[in-house]
């Protein structure tokens, strides 16, 4: 093993040497810009563009004209949200999850500011939506609904088949933040009823500053305002020189987690129920945040109350873990998403999540759990001492 062990694959993963190989040729012999369309370089780099392309639209079951390659899913969530607002002025009114991503939460308060009324529909003690209280906040006044696919924190599986149903039933456009889900869950734009879809390169094994949105454009298109304004890339969507290598980094990324998915959710899931058994068996009063059924494969988030945090991370530095979100990790406040789920404040200040992925191993989570166990129990009796 190679410490410090790593379990914070929802942070960012580490780029599959398969994904390397694919990219490496469009640093150096394939470097072409995809927009020259005059000579082989261009031409090259626009036909690997498109493959990949095509890569990314069958791990969602989209048409190929309906990706739009960004450079993460924080700008897929922005041009999402923003741009659809900015085509349409006919209604004023956004649905979303305190849960969700800031990059969401953020998007969302902006409207807001620009005279947009936000509701947040209520979430459950579980972490699912309330669907009920989703139906009643959804009126015809309705532009869009934006609940995340899978929790980036505490990996909260939302039912996406009935939100899309009942957004289409309204004519409300339907965005899902699926950054987490992608590649680790089937998803099926067609199935769901989903308009729009944020994907992050390096949530799935491919590498940093690459992303992609899914837009609907059979049935009801969806029509949105672009972001930037340049030379027309993305068929206008996105004017910038496309990153060649990462977007073949993505399609190749994609294409794995396709033929993968089944047998690695399957053994992910295995090595996170048996931490997840030996945490519940070596240690009383944690909590487990969020619904156990309708999870991610690869996540678990636990509370340790009567412990700092700060001090249970710094006495685990042979072990890669976080307390939530990357992007709010330098910020000493509870966790949102956890606070949401209406537990005590110990428990909102003590998650610790556990993000598995494709190359912990059977040792590692032994070591792992043993790890926890010992320093919890130890941490626990140097406070009763103290206080003592």
């Amino acid at each position: 093993m190679k410490f410090p062990l790593y379990f914070d694959y929802h942070a960012t993963t580490p780029v599959d040497p398969r994904v390397l190989q694919a990219m490496l040729p469009y640093f150096t012999e394939n470097f072409g810009n995809p927009a020259s369309r005059n000579h082989k370089f261009g031409w090259t780099a626009a036909t690997a563009v498109e493959n990949a392309r095509k890569q990314v639209a069958k791990v969602i079951n989209a048409s190929v004209k309906e990706i739009v390659f960004t450079s993460s899913a924080s700008e897929s969530n922005n041009l999402a949200i923003k741009g659809l607002a900015q085509s349409r002025r006919d209604r004023k009114h956004v649905v979303t999850m305190a849960t969700e991503h800031k990059s969401v939460l953020n998007s969302a308060k902006r409207l807001a500011e620009e005279g947009f009324k936000v509701t947040f529909a209520r979430v459950q003690p579980d972490g699912l939506v309330d669907l009920e209280d989703l139906r009643r906040v959804v009126t015809e006044k309705t532009l869009l609904v934006s609940i995340m696919a899978a929790n980036n924190e505490i990996g909260v599986l939302q039912p996406l088949g009935e939100i899309g149903r009942i957004c289409r039933e309204r004519g409300v456009v339907f965005h899902t933040d699926a950054s987490q889900a992608t590649g680790k869950i089937p998803l099926d734009v067609e199935a769901m009823q989903i308009d729009l879809l944020s994907i992050a390169g390096h949530k799935m094994y491919a590498p940093k500053g690459v992303g992609a949105l899914y837009l609907r454009r059979r049935g009801n298109p969806v029509e949105l305002t672009p972001a930037m304004d340049g030379g027309g890339h993305e068929e206008g969507l996105r004017s910038s020189t496309l990153n060649v290598p990462g977007i073949v980094g993505l399609g190749r990324a994609c294409e794995i987690c396709r033929q993968e998915m089944p047998e690695e959710s399957m053994r992910l899931a295995g090595l996170r129920d048996k931490l997840k058994d030996g945490l519940l068996a070596g240690l009383d009063g944690i909590h487990l945040n969020g619904s156990l059924e309708h999870r991610l494969p690869n996540n678990l988030n636990f509370s340790f109350p009567g412990i700092e945090l700060a001090t249970l991370l710094a006495a685990l530095n042979d072990l890669a873990l976080s307390s939530g979100s990357a992007c709010t990790s330098g910020i000493p406040e509870p966790s949102y998403v956890v606070q949401a789920l209406g537990v005590s404040d110990e428990i909102a200040n003590t998650p610790l999540r556990f993000g598995l992925g494709r190359f912990n191993t059977e040792e590692e989570i032994d070591f792992c759990l043993n790890r926890v166990v010992e320093t919890v129990k130890k941490l626990r009796e140097m406070g009763s001492t103290a206080a003592a």
